[in-house]
């Protein structure tokens, strides 16, 4: 059997910049653990590459677009590729996003290599401006082959030459697979400079010394490796729609009418156990020439998961919205100035109904606090109602972060670090946007604050605070040093680089206060309960 691979570069920056509808031409960036992932071309050429840290990347490319990982966002973006695949060869193999196998389709279409022209050029007419092909007698050969292929391009190894043309290649051609990055190293380190170094070893030999996962990467470099492919079953046609003849004019009537195709896409996910929490809603006109004309297409989110009527409330806001000029998202196409041929019903995210089975006492107030947001939502745009999630960092404004209501948090810093510096609990109860001033002086009168050594230079005696006044300081802890970000271009000079503290403040009617201070000049942070 032989073998096809498809591979698409760098797709989860791709994936990335067509979700922020931004230029693929522009130089990204993936960035995980603060490091960066995946790079594109234009990020490449000017000198990212990947594992460099994000300051060193942004200082070799400052106008960098940085983007978070986000697996979902690469996996839906890549299935209508997928899908393009699958409409010329059945029975494709998705090994990651960005990358596709499937038996080679060589004699139906005259030859392997009218086979890979004809799928690349069925890509590009899709959208996918970057394509490679591979072809082998085995999957890791074949991908190896795409990877050294030409944009739009293929490269055909012959019937058993996989080991060959696997001898010359660097043993870094198995930083492909996320898991060999440690037996790269340790090949490395052994003096194994190709994989044709590796392939002469014993096979005994290197089981016994890299285990299982060695011996299975050392029958790869021999090409030895099996050819069968976990091929998937194309999903099935979940997306519903409805026409109207003739076209509607009013919110009100398309609603009416999108209730009973609603409840028919709700009912076809519940017979496969599934539900809907994201789903993209088209809405067609008839254009100029008599056809159907794609005028308004959004994605919606729910916390939990859609029912009908949650389905016929989004169409009624996205169409009334649109009509009236309020909805100022970025998924939204145009304005919707003619009367309405079709709506459709997309679902981009489907999930197991089991994991979003109703509560024991029902939903009750979570569901009326659900339609709130998501019509405040449709009338202000996507991005407009946020709210706030827990995050890692050392102090409390660093831990808050907003995402769009309804959408999964990604990108967050991690909880479970240590973030030396960072405050004790109990946590403020609320923290200020922009620090407010203050002041804190000592019993003599004098101003507190901080020698070249970080020490106070008097014990705080009374605080001033912004519609509080003076205070009587009952007790203090502190100065926990603030030491951050020296090591950014033009720290020294900045006045953030003088010493800093934060202090906790209780004042003599019980209550507390986190202060900051640098060079004398104190600011109020965040207040206790």
């Amino acid at each position: 059997m032989r073998v096809l691979v498809v591979w698409c570069p760098d797709w989860s920056v791709v994936a990335g910049l067509a979700d922020a509808e931004l230029s693929p031409q522009l130089p990204a960036a993936v960035l995980a653990r603060n490091l960066v992932e995946v790079c594109n071309l234009p990020a490449r050429a000017a000198g990212v590459r990947r594992g460099m840290r994000r300051r060193d990347a942004q200082a070799r490319c400052p106008e960098l677009v940085l983007l978070h990982v986000n697996p979902e966002r690469d996996a839906r973006t890549f299935e209508p590729v997928l899908a393009a695949v699958e409409a010329v060869r059945p029975g494709i193999a998705p090994l990651r996003p960005g990358l596709l196998a499937l038996r080679a389709p060589g004699r139906y279409y005259g030859g392997e290599p009218h086979a890979a022209a004809l799928l690349a050029q069925t890509l590009v007419e899709a959208g996918v401006v970057d394509v490679r092909i591979g072809i082998a007698d085995d999957v890791f050969t074949a991908e190896q082959a795409a990877r050294r292929a030409e944009p739009q391009d293929h490269v055909v190894v012959p019937p058993g030459g996989s080991a060959p043309y696997l001898r010359t290649l660097p043993v870094e051609a198995l930083l492909a697979d996320p898991e060999a990055t440690e037996m790269v190293s340790l090949l490395q380190r052994l003096g194994l400079r190709t994989l044709g170094e590796l392939a002469q070893l014993p096979g005994p030999d290197v089981s016994h010394r890299f285990g299982a996962y060695g011996l299975e990467v050392w029958r790869r470099a021999r090409g030895e490796a099996a050819g069968l492919l976990a091929t998937r079953t194309p999903p099935p046609e979940l997306a519903c729609e409805v026409g109207f003849e003739p076209p509607l004019d009013s919110a009100e009537a398309v609603t009416f009418s999108v209730r009973t195709t609603a409840e028919r896409f709700v009912a076809g996910l519940a017979a496969r156990q599934q539900v809907a929490t994201a789903v993209r809603v088209e809405v067609e006109c008839e254009g100029e020439r008599g056809e159907s004309v794609l005028v308004s297409a959004r994605s919606w989110l729910h916390p939990r998961h859609f029912s009908a009527r949650d389905l016929v409330d989004r169409v009624h806001w996205q169409i009334q919205g649109q009509t009236q000029g309020s909805v100022r998202s970025r998924r939204s196409v145009a304005a919707i100035s003619e009367p309405i041929t079709r709506v459709r019903f997309v679902p981009e995210v489907a999930e197991p109904a089991a994991d979003h089975a109703e509560p024991l006492w029902g939903g009750g107030a979570s569901e009326l606090v659900a339609r709130g947001m998501a019509r405040v939502q449709a009338m202000l745009g996507y991005d407009a109602v946020v709210v706030p999630v827990l995050q890692g960092g050392r102090s409390p404004a660093a831990r808050q972060a907003t995402v769009p209501w309804g959408e999964r948090p990604t990108g967050l810093r991690p909880l479970d670090r240590p973030w030396p510096g960072s405050l004790p609990g109990p946590a403020p109860a609320r923290v200020f946007a922009v620090p407010l001033a203050a002041e804190v002086r000592d019993r003599r009168g004098g101003t507190v604050c901080l020698d070249g050594r970080g020490a106070v230079t008097g014990e705080p005696a009374t605080v001033l605070l912004p519609d509080v006044g003076w205070q009587p300081v009952e007790a203090w802890a502190g100065p926990w040093p603030v030491d951050e970000s020296w090591w950014e271009a033009g720290a020294a000079a900045s006045p953030a680089a003088s010493p800093a503290a934060r202090f906790q403040v209780v004042g003599i009617d019980g209550r507390a206060w986190l202060l900051r201070c640098r060079d004398a000049t104190w600011e109020l942070e965040a207040a206790y309960d």
